[in-house]
């Protein structure tokens, strides 16, 4: 499908350097941040550009989107013009077109693994091939307040005792399984005495092979 020619630029399917521009200063105007470098505008909105190359009709919706921006506005203005907050508010219009979702999106999941952006953000990127964080300063968030090792001077609240009875590992419960004094089938067991395969004698001696008991 074409249009007549007295609309020539809706036949357009490459982005033409006013258009590059123009998604550049989307790209600033959606997402503000003063110390991104120019660099990585720069590249986000080359990596959109690479990223519609790959199919016709992301190429053809970010052209025909771009293009469409200045008539939003009144004649003779045009968005690469405006001040940030009338661009803003013409960005806000068009939010929920395909082009401008393409190009949210592709921004969201690339501008912030910028290596510049991310050295701005103050993060050094992985340690891994560097050999871990241990020596490479792990612990060196000046953001956050210093731990306090030192004993508290205010008094510590007495809680009392507690409202149990602390038995340890080695002190077996009175009904425990196993005990002399428990229930069930061990105080029988004792009762009985040995096994007599055990090699114990009914006095405790150890017994030789085929004596008598």
């Amino acid at each position: 499908m074409s249009f007549p020619a007295k609309y020539p630029s809706l036949n357009e399917t490459t982005l033409s350097d006013e258009a590059k521009s123009i998604l550049e200063r989307i790209i600033r105007v959606a997402f503000p941040h003063r110390d991104f470098p120019d660099g990585a505008y720069r590249r986000m909105r080359d990596k959109i550009v690479s990223e519609a190359e790959s199919s016709t009709w992301f190429r053809v919706v970010l052209t025909q989107g771009l293009l469409t921006l200045d008539a939003q506005l009144a004649d003779g203005e045009h968005f690469l013009d405006l001040p940030d907050d009338r661009a803003l508010a013409v960005l806000r219009r068009v939010q929920d077109l395909e082009f401008f979702g393409f190009i949210r999106r592709t921004t969201v999941l690339n501008l912030y693994g910028d290596p510049e952006v991310l050295s701005a953000l103050g993060y050094e990127g992985e340690s891994f091939s560097h050999g871990g964080y241990l020596h490479r300063g792990f612990d060196d968030l000046d953001w956050l307040p210093k731990a306090r090792i030192e004993e508290a001077e205010e008094p510590l609240t007495e809680t009392g005792p507690l409202p149990y009875e602390v038995r340890t590992a080695a002190e077996p419960a009175p009904d425990a399984p196993g005990s002399a004094t428990g229930s069930g089938g061990s105080s029988a067991a004792a009762a009985a005495g040995p096994h007599p395969q055990s090699g114990i004698g009914a006095d405790g001696r150890t017994q030789n092979p085929g004596e008598a008991q």
